[in-house]
């Protein structure tokens, strides 16, 4: 196990995570899944109750994590957990909403972090992801909006001097507008499906920022901009 690359994908068990999950088996990588269901592929998954505290459910993660991992570090984690609500502030169930979203994408990314701190190794990698319409206005939906600009905000303070993270550790956040989905696609069928940013793409930049060091900089906000079936990475400012 020394010699095989190890990641971890929280989330592992959506649309993404999935995908993820299958790409880095077909590399024969040890793959570590956290989600509040098993992914079959993976070779270790670790569990975690949506009625948890956000503290029990960081235990949970370091116990499951750490203890598969028996003193060995991960080369990266990725968070893909995350979920959408809407609602601007007449709705009736905005802070409900607005705890959801807290809960899915702050909570797992705040996880994620202090995992790293601990089990990644030097010069590993730390995603995050975040949202493209969070670099401004979200008036339509507020929780979604504020969450993702949460991790937006997480990701630049671990990326700076002090974080916390191990020397020479990259932590990133990708930006997708819409992820070609099946759920998206459910939902949104007459919508420009080459403007979706397809899930194989994303699982194949995550393998080659692995691989190697030809990744953003730490501390970076990459916007996925997909256009006519081509995606174009874009560093927000």
């Amino acid at each position: 196990m020394g010699s095989v690359k190890k990641v971890l994908v929280y989330g592992g068990k959506g649309a993404l995570g999935s995908t993820c999950v299958s790409t880095f088996k077909s590399k024969n990588w040890w793959v570590g899944c956290v989600d509040l269901a098993p992914n079959e592929e993976a070779d270790v998954n670790v569990l975690v109750k949506p009625t948890d505290s956000w503290e029990e459910q960081m235990t949970a993660v370091l116990d499951g994590v750490e203890g598969a991992l028996a003193g060995e570090k991960l080369d990266a984690i990725f968070c893909l957990a995350g979920g959408w609500a809407g609602g601007n502030a007449k709705a009736k169930n905005m802070v409900k909403n607005c705890d959801l979203m807290w809960k899915q994408s702050v909570w797992s990314s705040a996880i994620s972090a202090h995992l790293a701190a601990r089990a990644l190794k030097e010069g590993g990698l730390l995603q995050l992801t975040g949202a493209k319409p969070s670099l401004g206005a979200t008036p339509g939906m507020l929780g979604y909006g504020m969450a993702k600009a949460a991790v937006h905000q997480l990701v630049r303070s671990l990326g700076a001097e002090e974080s916390g993270l191990p020397p020479a550790a990259t932590a990133l956040a990708i930006l997708p507008v819409t992820l070609d989905t099946p759920m998206n696609r459910k939902f949104m069928p007459d919508a420009d499906h080459t403007s979706w940013t397809p899930l194989d793409y994303v699982a194949g930049l995550f393998a080659q920022w692995t691989e190697t060091d030809d990744r953003p900089k730490t501390g970076s906000l990459v916007q996925l901009i997909t256009k006519e079936g081509k995606t174009e990475l874009i560093n927000a400012e």
